[in-house]
């Protein structure tokens, strides 16, 4: 599969409380990511940043996407190597630190993936496609940051 893949979102602020952005703490952060035929999905910043503990924020949205792909990756490689997962969890989760200047960046994100697979035989193989989802994945070749796994695999 070759060609470029193009993806639309719009990102609506819905934070103005009567005064726009007149004073830093005069303005709510929420907003509503759409896309076109799903339900809006509810933003704001982290709590931290005087977001709404109650909404997704960026950074959750980051490592989400992050956890979402190798996942994705990574039963695609497993169905076309004969490994059958009945189960796959992630407890994924990443670090972000403030520099100076009012930004910041991630220093890194690991992926915890829970796995079971149909059959003891198949573990092995299972443990070893973790490395080749995560080199197959588009959102961890994408960050400039480590993106690490810690896979469990184990069978029915």
């Amino acid at each position: 599969m070759n060609g470029e893949h193009h993806y639309e979102v719009t990102v609506r602020w819905t934070g103005d409380t009567g005064s726009g952005t007149s004073r830093y703490r005069d303005y709510g952060r929420d907003h509503d990511v759409l896309v076109e035929g799903r339900e809006p999905l509810r933003g704001s910043a982290d709590p931290a940043f005087r977001g709404t503990p109650d909404r997704w924020n960026p950074e959750e949205l980051l490592v989400a996407s992050l956890s979402q792909c190798h996942m994705l990756s990574y039963l695609s490689l497993c169905a076309r190597n004969g490994v059958v997962v009945t189960g796959y969890a992630d407890s994924a989760s990443g670090v972000m630190r403030e520099e100076a200047g009012d930004s910041g960046r991630f220093t890194e994100v690991v992926l915890r993936p829970e796995v079971v697979v149909a059959e003891p035989g198949m573990v092995e193989r299972a443990r070893s496609l973790h490395e080749q989802a995560h080199r197959a994945c588009f959102i961890a070749n994408s960050v400039a940051f480590p993106v690490r796994h810690l896979p469990v695999v184990a069978h029915a």
